[in-house]
């Protein structure tokens, strides 16, 4: 006997209760903490692929107790390998304000008319006497007027310092890091990242390296829990507004 398959819109149903009941796990609870792990184990992460500059030779150092580039008698303290921490200083003050506005108006007419074709005029003055002129058949005409405005302003500013680890040394010498930090208070969770490619040299004394120095830079600044709940509109309400169509 073939079971019966599962409509279009049960399966929906079935992904919206499921999702609800996940939400529902945790009422009462605290969010989840992420445990520590090993950023390339991240089904994610990627090995970074950048071009290269053709490999040059160490500058020799004979009868020298000094290696070159090292900050330190015995050696440098910065981070160079994988697996080594550096910590990444991030202090982003973002202001933008724009405006756009926009206004737009058409209007437009059309005739058509069959005065002779094939005799059927004649016919149709038979059938609908005094009714139809055939040199009128279709009118049209349309007018459209549409304007709009939109102003966006913008004032952002974070300042946080967050540990990263070396996960990758490319080619060249530069070094491509990841980190991460959650912080909860009460029953809410703050989830920092940030990721990118920096360069040996732009590692300060301290072991610490300004955000605005990573090339391909990721830093993402969030969170979850009961404030953060209350901000967002209920899934039930976004379903909506990606399936209406007006």
């Amino acid at each position: 006997m073939k079971r019966p398959e599962m409509t279009r819109p049960a399966l929906a149903l079935v992904a919206l209760l499921a999702a609800g009941c996940e939400r529902l796990s945790d009422v009462g609870r605290p969010p989840a903490m992420a445990g520590i792990e090993n950023p390339t184990s991240d089904p994610n992460w990627r090995p970074v692929s950048m071009p290269m500059p053709s490999t040059q030779a160490p500058p020799p150092a004979a009868n020298s107790l000094w290696r070159p580039g090292s900050r330190t008698f015995l050696r440098d303290q910065r981070a160079a390998q994988p697996g080594d921490l550096i910590t990444v200083v991030v202090a982003i003050q973002d202001t933008a304000q724009l405006r756009n506005e926009m206004e737009r108006e058409r209007t437009g007419s059309d005739e058509v008319g069959i005065p002779r074709l094939l005799g059927l005029p004649s016919s149709f003055t038979r059938i609908f006497p005094n009714v139809i002129d055939p040199s009128r058949l279709v009118t049209t005409s349309g007018t459209q007027n549409a304007s709009g405005s939109g102003t966006v302003r913008r004032d952002e500013r974070i300042t946080v310092n967050v540990a990263a680890t070396v996960v990758q040394v490319l080619a060249n010498g530069n070094l491509v890091i990841a980190g991460r930090q959650q912080v909860r208070v009460n029953s809410d969770l703050r989830d920092l990242t940030v990721s990118g490619v920096i360069r040996p040299q732009d590692i300060a004394s301290d072991n610490t390296v300004r955000h605005d120095r990573l090339a391909e830079a990721r830093i993402a600044y969030g969170g979850r829990g009961v404030i953060n709940d209350m901000q967002r509109p209920r899934w039930g309400q976004e379903l909506l507004d990606i399936i209406m169509p007006f």
